[in-house]
């Protein structure tokens, strides 16, 4: 969806909800499991969230789900391909760097990446990961969300009022 809104405010927005959504699912020091998500509590957010599997050794990842309004960014249908298969390799293996702090520090990460990669260098995607372990400690999967921002539009899954 593209709405007519501050950008970063209602990106920033949701990417408060979602973080607070997750953090309500720790265990004291336990991070949440894929399990305890629960797909109502993010309804608005949907469109655009992914859930990352963790491949073990040599380390990698695969999409798992993703959102119907990341169809629009990708250009096609990304759920159950790897980061190669989605990206260049100068994308992947920003994707893999980022994702890989997120596994290795066990803490949710933000940022900015330029979708110059689709041919789209006036869009840039606000993101954020948190990860998710299946035992509370070891991070086996990522809960992602993006927001597209560029030329004063957004696109979210979240809607207007």
């Amino acid at each position: 969806m593209v709405a007519q809104f501050g950008a970063p405010a209602a990106a920033a927005r949701a990417h408060e909800e979602l973080f607070l959504y997750w953090a309500s699912l720790r265990r004291g020091l336990k991070l949440p499991a894929r399990r305890d998500l629960d797909p109502a509590a993010m309804k608005r957010l949907l469109p655009t969230l992914s859930l990352i599997d963790v491949l073990p050794a040599p380390r990698e990842y695969r999409i798992r789900l993703a959102g119907t309004a990341l169809w629009d960014v990708y250009g096609g249908e990304i759920t159950g391909r790897a980061l190669a298969e989605v990206y260049n390799s100068a994308a992947a293996d920003y994707w893999r760097a980022e994702l890989g702090r997120v596994v290795d520090e066990g803490r949710p990460a933000a940022g900015v990446h330029s979708l110059a990669w689709r041919g789209a260098s006036h869009l840039s995607m606000l993101w954020v990961r948190l990860p998710l372990a299946s035992d509370g400690e070891r991070v086996d999967m990522i809960l992602g969300y993006d927001a597209v921002i560029g030329l004063g539009q957004v696109m979210t899954g979240v809607r207007a009022a």
